[in-house]
């Protein structure tokens, strides 16, 4: 894959991975009675949004599609965000569905970053950013546990 590929495709997987973050909020917030979890999820909400509005400019400026998620996984996603939180919608329940969901998307960035030296500057900046951002949402959705 060329440079410039690879750099379009980690850029696309960055907005990708902070869009079924939101996603995934938007999701359980309904479920969610506890008013500490329920502000923690909302500045979480508030800092992927402004991250994507970050990628969204990088991308309009590059000539890169935004490309939103798979409508099917979106599916998927809210499906099992609602049976899960039927059965229990606890706020350990809960952060536990958003650990491990940070988990998958700090797995993704680092791959990204460890390859870093194909990547652009601006476009490892982005995955660093938000590779920090979820990191430290998993450290503090730990307290929830």
């Amino acid at each position: 894959m060329e440079k410039n590929d690879y750099n379009v495709k980690a850029i696309t997987d960055v907005y990708k991975n902070a869009h079924i973050a939101l996603q995934s909020i938007s999701d359980l917030i309904p479920a969610v009675e506890d008013n500490e979890l329920l502000t923690e999820l909302k500045e979480q909400y508030e800092g992927y949004e402004k991250v994507i509005g970050e990628i969204s400019s990088f991308m309009i400026e590059n000539q890169i599609e935004r490309k939103d998620v798979n409508p099917f996984k979106k599916a998927m996603l809210w499906g099992s965000i609602k049976m899960k939180t039927l059965i229990n919608s606890s706020k350990n329940q809960v952060a536990e569905m958003m650990i491990n969901g940070t988990v998958m998307g700090i797995n993704e960035l680092t791959a990204m970053k460890n390859e870093s030296s194909v990547l652009d500057d601006e476009v490892k900046s982005y995955v660093e950013k938000l590779l920090e951002l979820e990191e430290n949402y998993n450290e503090r959705l730990k307290k929830f546990l």
